[in-house]
This record gives structure tokens, C-alpha cells and sequence, in this order.
């Protein structure tokens, strides 16, 4: 009945932008992202290839600092 529920989610925290919620461990993964993390939480729910992990988590940290905000 209906989707499994989904290992990591995204969750929105005020001013830090969106952060990746294990639900297995009840504690963040990784460092916040400034826009919602689609592509990143499909590979971790899905194939969990860890070198697309990387590339993900290397796209979003460029486009943090590109925007002019701290890590």
C-alpha cells in the first residue's frame, strides 16, 4: 500500500538550506545543501554508487560556495 518509506530524506532547516536525514540512525548525513537535494537522495535510497555520491555532494558544494554562502 502505497511508497516505502525512504531511508534518507530531505528536511529544510531556517537559514542553513536543506540537510539529508538518516532515518535508520536519527542523525544528519553530510553537510547542509543550498538547493533540495533530489538526485543525491535517489542514489542513496537507490544504487548507492558511492563515487555518483561523491560527484553529487562535490556539484552541490560548488554551487554553495558559488552563491557566496559558508560551508
Amino acid at each position: 500500500m502505497g511508497k516505502p518509506n525512504a531511508r534518507y530524506v530531505a528536511r529544510a532547516e531556517r537559514g542553513r538550506g536543506w540537510r539529508v536525514w538518516d532515518r535508520k540512525v536519527s542523525r544528519w548525513w553530510g553537510n547542509p545543501l543550498a538547493e533540495y537535494p533530489e538526485m543525491l537522495l535517489a542514489e542513496l535510497n537507490g544504487a548507492k554508487r558511492a563515487e555518483r555520491i561523491v560527484e553529487l555532494t562535490r556539484d552541490a558544494r560548488r554551487k554553495r560556495r558559488s552563491r557566496g554562502l559558508r560551508d
